[in-house]
């Protein structure tokens, strides 16, 4: 593990600012198992950031939840108020500035509406990407929501 040395990391860096350390791994951070090894924690503190489009505003939607919730998609859509669809690579790399396997939470190229889900508000501290498949950076979840603007529901399926 080192500080951030490519251009996406040092990306989310710069839009972190010193509070935070963005940290890059030799070993893949892509997934949330991938990362939790790498780091050396528990998948469920893992922040996964997914964007889904709206389908009718076309909006870019970020959910980011545990590493081992899945997306229950109709409580997100009424919780926004829009039905939303899982985006492509080039919509999610066209709206945010970055690829897929390495989504951070902040510093993207337009600013997402932003769902939390609320399963991370337990965790004393969660570990979020931050622009490249092997780059991670630790916050609390009450950072989660002051970086992002984003507002916590319940949208896990459960």
């Amino acid at each position: 593990m080192r500080p951030a040395e490519s251009p996406s990391a040092l990306k989310v860096q710069a839009a972190l600012g010193d509070r935070f350390q963005v940290l890059e791994f030799d070993l893949s951070t892509r997934t949330a198992a991938d990362a939790a090894a790498a780091i050396g924690c528990e998948v469920a503190e893992i922040a996964k950031s997914l964007v889904f489009r709206g389908v009718d505003s076309g909006q870019a939607v970020m959910i980011i939840a545990s590493g081992v919730d899945r997306v229950d998609e109709k409580k997100a859509a009424a919780a926004l108020g829009e039905r939303i669809a899982r985006a492509d690579a080039d919509f999610v790399r066209e709206a945010t500035g970055f690829a897929i396997g390495g989504v951070p939470p902040v510093g993207h190229r337009t600013k997402p509406l932003v769902l939390i889900e609320e399963s991370l508000m337990r965790f004393d501290e969660i570990w979020a990407a931050a622009g490249t498949p092997n780059a991670v950076f630790r916050l609390t979840p009450s950072d989660l929501i002051e970086l992002t603007g984003g507002r916590t529901v319940a949208v896990a399926r459960r």
